[in-house]
């Protein structure tokens, strides 16, 4: 029997797992915690049980998930997706299930992304492989440093073409468009209006927070072509 590394309550890490196809095995086994987020990274297999904030995280996914939903079903650009879609990149030995995550119909097309289906089920997929046009990640308490310095060297090399860092914790709300360049993602220098371009969408984003009248935030997701 191979050993095991409890991890709070009844989430099991098996110490056997020393590779990518072996997490990626376990990820899709009936052994695989249905709570929490777990990646893997470079070898090192994080693990984060923390809540979702409210208004830090939960409220803020749903508004760029709605405004960017909209933008993808008008264009007929592809498929957008937020929490427990896997993303697995043998390029850059990482495993994740990232905030939110959009596949164009052209990176289907010419490749740059595999559905990897749900064993032995006809047209059910687990798992995506490959360079995602998108990747937006919303920093926690838990997982700052992972959100902006771990994740975003790992989806460069994986290739994921836009990436976009997210944090609503502090007085003032942060957001960032980040474009590969050769040494590197590069952040997007917003415009005079506070708009910053995205190569995806070959539009403009800009996100604006508010305390309302219970002090509680409330955000807007702008897109101006």
């Amino acid at each position: 029997m191979a050993a095991t590394v409890v991890f709070e309550e009844r989430v099991e890490i098996p110490l056997t797992l020393r590779t990518l196809a072996e997490f990626r095995g376990w990820a899709q086994s009936p052994e695989f915690p249905e709570r929490g987020r777990i990646d893997y990274l470079a070898g090192r297999i994080e693990v984060d049980m923390s809540p979702e904030d409210i208004f830090c995280h939960a409220t803020l996914k749903t508004e760029i998930v709605s405004v960017l939903a909209s933008r993808i079903k008008r264009e007929n650009r592809g498929f957008l997706m937020s929490d427990r879609t896997r993303v697995s990149s043998p390029a850059a030995d990482l495993s994740v299930e990232p905030d939110v995550v959009f596949v164009s119909r052209e990176a289907l097309d010419e490749g740059r992304i595999r559905l990897i289906p749900k064993a032995g089920v006809a047209d059910r997929y687990v798992e995506l492989e490959g360079a995602p046009d998108l990747i937006v990640e919303m920093v926690s308490d838990s997982s700052v440093v992972k959100d902006t310095r771990r994740l975003p060297e790992a989806y460069f090399q994986a290739g994921v073409a836009e990436f976009w860092l997210v944090d609503a914790r502090g007085k003032d709300l942060l957001f960032s468009i980040h474009q590969p360049t050769a040494a590197g993602y590069k952040a997007v220098v917003a415009d005079a209006e506070g708009f910053q371009r995205s190569t995806v969408f070959n539009c403009r984003f800009r996100l604006d927070g508010a305390r309302d009248a219970r002090g509680f935030w409330a955000f807007d997701l702008r897109d101006c072509d």
